[in-house]
Formats: C-alpha cells, structure tokens, sequence
C-alpha cells in the first residue's frame, strides 16, 4: 500500500458548512480518515452549505459516474439590488425599487410558476466556465467578464417556503429542483427582473444531489469529532444507491474473472425495486460482489463489458 493510503474505499454524503470551499471538506476528510485519495462530486460555493458527495480512495473512481442529474436547493432571494456575482458576495450593479406586490404569496407564486420548465439560462460571469482556455471568474476579476452562451437548462419546481425581510428588505425562499447545471444565482437575478425589480442570492443550502439526501449526510463537526475512521464510515453511502443502477451478483469465480476484465454472462440483475430482469443493451450494471461494489459493467451484444473495475472494492452496499 503506497503511502497516505489507508486501504479505505468508500462514498460519504457530508453535510458541508458555510464559509469553507468544497476542498476544505476534502482536507477535513483526509484527516479524519488518514486518507489521501479523497475527492468530491459537485463544487459547492464557499457561501453555500449542504450535500456534498465524498470519494474516499477507490471511491474517488466512481465520483465522474454519479450523474446526479436533478439537485435539490433551498435559496433566499433578496430583493433591491442586482451584484456582479449574483450573489451576496459581489458588488451591488443595479438598484431598484421593490413593488409592495412581491409581498404578496400570490405573486410570489405567479412569478416562481413562469420559471417552471425548461429554459436557456445565462450562466453568471464569475463562474467556473471555461472561456478560451481561462475561466471566467478570473476573466471577470480582471475586468473582462465575458459574454457568456445560455444553456439548456430544466427547473422541475420553485416553491415557495416563506416571504420574509431581511434588514428590512424583501426576501423569498424557495426550494427548487433543478437540472444539474442549472445556477441558482442566476434564477435569483431573473426572478428579480421577472418580478419588476432586482435581485440576488443571499443563501444557498443543497438539500439533494442525485439520490443523496441532507439525511444521509454526516455534519462535518461530527466527522471533525470522530475517534476513529470507523466511526465516519458507518455512515458511508450505499455505492449502488448513489449511482442509481441495477446490481448484478457475482459469483466468486465470476468475480475473479471480473477483476481480470474477463467476459461475464449477461445474467439477471436486480433493481431498486427487487424486481428482476435481463440488462438492456448499453444499460450501466452495478457489479457487486460480497456486499462491495467491484465494478461498473455495461451490458453489451455478447455479455458484460467491463467499463471500470474495483479491485479492493467498495464498502456500504446494502443491497
């Protein structure tokens, strides 16, 4: 074993606190593992808190496979001013009154309900895009804030939580589903146009990423407090959960010659329902083997083809 690994292969959900970026958690992490290889899917800003997914050493192979395609967020949007970063971070850009009507739930609602479905976003200038071969915020820091292309972007819900004031201004919170990819900062900003006025973002919390959940989320404090690694990794995901796809159990000789990349019969696989069935062609196939997950398979026209293997396997399949 080379050094800084500590022969642990998992998947944490961490709940990540304000005021630390997403590589602090990583450091946090590490440390209370006695783990080098750890890695996250899905940046959160230093102002934001919540899901945060965490690969702990062959787990930081499988953070690229968790699409996490929809992401849950619950946001306050502060009315009067717009900021060259969307957020509460920036620097105030434009003001502008605040009609007594965005008081009201009714409009609230009317105005959250127009923001339904699928639409091109501009994405915000101090973002992470990359603009030939620089990333934007670094372009915007210097003065140059390029004219970012929309995206195609989905929000499946805005719902109202709460009409509340903030120092005395106008604020509304509201839980959105969204497509991954989707800039939360940015639906603040045109909410706030939509609605008459301006606005930015002033709070961020994901409440889901994927299938992950606040409730499978371990408080960083805890995993700070922690006396043993042990004591972090009861609370590892479920690998197969996370990733959303049918089990195929393997055998031991089947899974012998999985680790050597040898053909493996199509089977049946298990879904999260229990119900069983053949994979569908191309269909990504969790390969687990006495209760780790060893591998990632898609079903191809004369079996199980290998697209990434894991030979230590990892830990919390409950399936």
């Amino acid at each position: 074993m080379r050094r800084g690994e500590s022969g642990v292969n998992a998947l944490l959900g961490i709940d990540k606190p304000c005021g630390m970026t997403s590589h602090d958690v990583v450091n946090h992490v590490r440390r209370a593992l006695g783990e080098r290889r750890v890695g996250h899917a899905g940046t959160l800003d230093p102002a934001a808190s919540g899901v945060m997914v965490v690969g702990v050493g062959q787990g930081t192979r499988l953070m690229g496979l968790l699409t996490a395609e929809r992401k849950r967020y619950t946001a306050g949007i502060l009315f009067g001013c717009e900021t060259d970063t969307d957020d509460a971070d920036g620097a105030p850009t434009v003001a502008a009154d605040v009609p007594e009507r965005l008081a009201s739930e009714d409009v609230a609602r009317e105005v959250l309900t127009g923001f339904v479905g699928e639409q091109d976003q501009v994405p915000p200038a101090y973002s992470a895009i990359s603009v030939g071969g620089q990333r934007s915020y670094a372009l915007a820091r210097e003065g140059r804030a390029p004219e970012l292309a929309p995206r195609h972007v989905t929000v499946f819900s805005a719902t109202l939580v709460e009409i509340a004031s903030v120092e005395g201004q106008l604020s509304w919170v509201v839980d959105f589903d969204v497509s991954k990819g989707t800039y939360v900062r940015s639906l603040a900003r045109d909410i706030g146009r939509a609605a008459g006025s301006a606005a930015h973002l002033v709070a961020l919390r994901r409440t889901h990423s994927g299938s992950v959940g606040l409730g499978d989320c371990l408080p960083l404090d805890a995993v700070d407090a922690a006396h043993s690694p042990e004591e972090v990794l009861a609370h590892a995901l479920d690998p197969v959960a996370a990733l959303s796809a049918p089990v195929r159990r393997l055998g031991a000789q089947e899974a012998a010659d999985a680790a050597c990349g040898k053909a493996i019969p199509v089977g049946t696989v298990v879904c999260a329902d229990g119900t069983e069935r053949a994979p569908k062609l191309g269909e990504r196939v969790a390969m687990v083997f006495d209760q780790r997950l060893v591998g990632v398979w898609s079903c191809g026209r004369r079996g199980l083809v290998c697209a990434v293997n894991f030979p230590a396997g990892i830990t919390g399949v409950r399936a």
